[in-house]
This record gives structure tokens, C-alpha cells and sequence, in this order.
């Protein structure tokens, strides 16, 4: 077998998820309630048995770089294994991470004493389940020097991917970041074929293209405007189709890069049958899990005319949560949460440590870390009155409640 290098981008500003990455990188951001989007790209390398890995941060990486302290120090030194955590550290020039390939180039050295055969390079701000080494083995097998992850995405979303046309073998002939017209899969006109953001790389090959392109002014010094587009036609560039092998269907992925895409995907988890399956234990999402006790619901009163009843129906509620006289529907609590008598919660996220007054009423909305809501209070049904409280609300009318200071 190759030696496999995993190379995880967890270095990005995440504006579009603003508030929720006012204070932490994308990377950290709270998932599933009890999760971090970053355990989910973790969890498929640990089990797809890669185990040597390379995480590089920027922004705001204190609470991403806690959540690994706490969460993902079990690999052993002594056989090798490693989560290395990789921040700017302008060896090459002094300029922070200026793209994706520069990311990488600047870590060059760390990647040249890892001696790898292949590099695996991922995002770490996606929610899905992938087995890298069927993608790894797939590249050996038809002696690519580049394998690129792709999914069929609609049309219209075409627009924020890499965009790719291929031959009959699988092969790229033509790639496109971010096109304004997105050209469309031969055969279904309504979707075009998008990259993952994953890529496997003869590591041979990622040097001299790391280098060539570190010396060029006129570049952006990203895999998918500069690298990808230049080794079209010049080497074997191929696909990897992320579809399920029986039924042929593509299977799940997530780009949470905005906060309705993020909300969205949280609340997917709570079907009936998720296409996300998080009780899957064959193929288990590892995380940090805090010292809480189990949660409780409490208060059965069903008295006139005030009936107070703690209960949950079509929800998550991790540990440590209490709902005390109150009322929860199709809602993620996170760790630590209380909902107060004759509160009523629905269809939103709640994360660590909120508190939901008495009376209170939450509807559509993510409540930051520790937020408290007093008595009576309302959050998503005036959109006016949480916009002058200093609340985002989307265009859906999804409303984001900040940190309090």
C-alpha cells in the first residue's frame, strides 16, 4: 500500500455563517448538537484507517484548536499516528494563507518529512460520511495523478463549485471554479457535475505544482482556479463519483456554508430516517462528549387552565439538558440547555448552555452559546423587534441570536 498523507483546509474566515463565526474558524462551529462540523471529516479519515493527518488553521482557531485537545488525542505517536495542527507560520514569506494551494505550499516541509506516496487533500467544513480508501484505491488503479471527489449538484447551485465535464473513462476535460454559467451534465440538463473539494494527489506531482505556482505573480494560488485548470489535458486528471455502488444514487454531502444550508442540514438529522444516520455504529462520529448527566424532562401537570408538561417530540436533546414544565418540537438542543415551565420551542437550534424563560417562545431560530431569554419573551415571530435587537434574521426569516456580551 502507498503512504497516505491527509491534508485537512480549516483555515477559512467563514463569513457567510456570521454571527456563529464571530468568535470561532467554520470548522469549530457547533453540529448535531453535540458535534463540531470539523469531527465529521476527522471521523471518515479514522475510519477509512488514515491516521497520519495534517490539519492547517487561521482564523479564530482557538476554540477549533481546543475541541482537538480535548476530542482527538488518542492517535499514537510511537506507530506513527498523528493529528498535527498546522497554524501560518510564514516560513516561506510573510504573507498569511493567501488561497488553498498556498495553504499547502507553506507547509511544504511538513508534508516532504511525512515522505508520502499520496497526498489526500480535504475540506473540513462539509457534513457527510465518505470512505477514503475506496477514492484512494480507485486513483492507484487507473494510475491517475490527480482524483477529484464530484457529485452531481443542481443547476442554479452550480455557480459556487468547481464545475467539470468528463469523458466516457472518468477523465476531466474541462474544469471550471465557480462558473457564471455553469455547463451542464450531458445527461441530465438540469444538474452539473460539481467538485467535493477532495483531491488525491501523486505527491511528486502536488510538489512541482506547488512550487511553479508560488512563483507566479498573476495567480490566486488556489487548486481550483490555478492548479486544477492548469493540469487539464496535460495529466491524468479524474473523477470520483461520491454515489452509493448499489443504487447508483448520490449520496450525502453538505457544504453548510451559509446559515440556511447549515440550519438545514442540522435539521435533517431529526427524520425519521436520516440520510445522515448518526446511530450508524459501523461507522461511528467521533467527537468530545463533556461531563454532563443525563438529560430530564420534568413536570406532568395537566391542570386547568394552565397545563405544564416538560416534554420533547420530533427532536435531539443531548445530555444535560432539563425540560422543566416546558415544550420542545422539532428542535437540536445541545449540551446544558433548560427550557422553563410553559416555555414552547420549535423548529430551531439551540446551542450549549442556553436557558429558555417562562412563557417564552422560540420559533426559527439559533440561540448562541449561553444565551439567556427572559420571561414572556419572543424570538422569530417579529422580525422587526429581533432585527433592532441587534439579531440576524435571513431572508427566510430565520432568526441567529449572537453571544450575549
Amino acid at each position: 500500500m502507498p503512504r497516505v498523507l491527509t491534508l485537512i483546509l480549516a483555515g477559512g474566515k467563514g463569513t457567510r455563517l456570521e454571527p456563529l463565526t464571530r468568535d470561532r474558524a467554520k470548522p469549530a462551529v457547533p453540529f448535531g448538537g453535540i458535534y463540531r462540523i470539523i469531527d465529521f471529516t476527522l471521523s471518515n479519515c479514522i475510519n477509512s484507517g488514515l491516521r497520519q493527518i495534517l490539519l492547517l488553521t487561521q482564523y479564530k482557531a482557538a476554540s477549533l484548536d481546543r475541541h482537538l485537545n480535548l476530542g482527538w488525542r488518542f492517535l499514537n505517536r510511537e506507530f506513527n499516528e498523528f493529528i498535527d495542527v498546522l497554524p501560518p507560520q510564514q516560513r516561506l514569506h510573510e504573507f498569511w494563507y493567501r488561497g488553498t494551494a498556498d495553504a499547502v505550499y507553506q507547509n511544504i516541509y511538513n508534508i516532504e518529512r511525512c515522505q508520502p506516496d499520496l497526498v489526500l487533500i480535504l475540506a473540513g467544513d462539509h457534513i457527510y460520511k465518505m470512505d477514503y480508501s475506496e477514492m484512494l484505491r480507485d486513483h492507484q488503479e487507473s494510475e491517475a495523478d490527480l482524483t477529484i471527489g464530484c457529485l452531481p449538484v443542481p443547476l442554479a447551485e452550480g455557480t459556487g463549485f468547481g464545475v467539470m465535464q468528463i469523458d466516457e473513462s472518468r477523465n476531466i476535460v474541462e474544469f471550471a471554479e465557480k462558473p457564471a454559467a455553469p455547463q451542464p451534465m450531458p445527461d441530465d440538463p438540469s444538474q452539473c457535475l460539481a467538485s467535493m473539494g477532495i483531491y488525491v494527489f501523486n505527491a511528486s506531482l502536488l510538489y512541482d505544482e506547488l512550487c511553479e505556482d508560488a512563483t507566479n505573480t498573476a495567480s490566486q494560488h488556489d487548486f481550483g482556479r490555478n492548479i486544477i485548470p492548469r493540469l487539464i489535458g496535460k495529466r491524468r486528471v479524474r473523477a470520483f463519483p461520491f454515489h452509493d455502488k448499489n443504487t447508483g444514487r448520490r449520496r450525502y454531502w453538505r457544504d453548510v456554508g451559509t446559515i440556511e444550508a447549515y440550519y438545514e442540514a442540522n435539521l435533517d438529522l431529526i427524520a425519521v430516517h436520516p440520510e445522515l444516520n448518526l446511530y450508524d455504529q459501523d461507522w461511528p462520529i467521533r467527537t468530545y462528549h463533556a461531563q454532563y448527566p443525563p438529560p430530564k424532562f420534568v413536570f406532568a401537570d395537566v391542570g386547568i387552565p394552565s397545563p405544564r408538561v416538560g416534554h420533547a417530540l420530533d427532536s435531539m436533546v443531548s445530555s444535560g439538558c432539563v425540560i422543566s414544565g416546558g415544550e420542545v418540537r422539532h428542535s437540536i438542543l445541545s449540551p446544558g440547555v433548560r427550557v422553563n415551565s410553559w416555555a414552547v420551542v420549535e423548529d430551531s437550534m439551540l446551542f450549549e448552555g442556553v436557558e429558555i424563560g417562562r412563557h417564552a417562545r422560540i420559533r426559527r431560530a439559533i440561540l448562541e452559546k449561553g444565551v439567556r431569554v427572559p420571561e414572556y419573551d419572543r424570538v422569530g415571530y417579529d422580525h422587526d423587534q429581533d432585527r433592532a435587537r441587534g439579531y440576524t434574521v435571513t431572508e427566510s426569516g430565520l432568526v441567529v441570536v449572537p453571544k450575549q456580551k
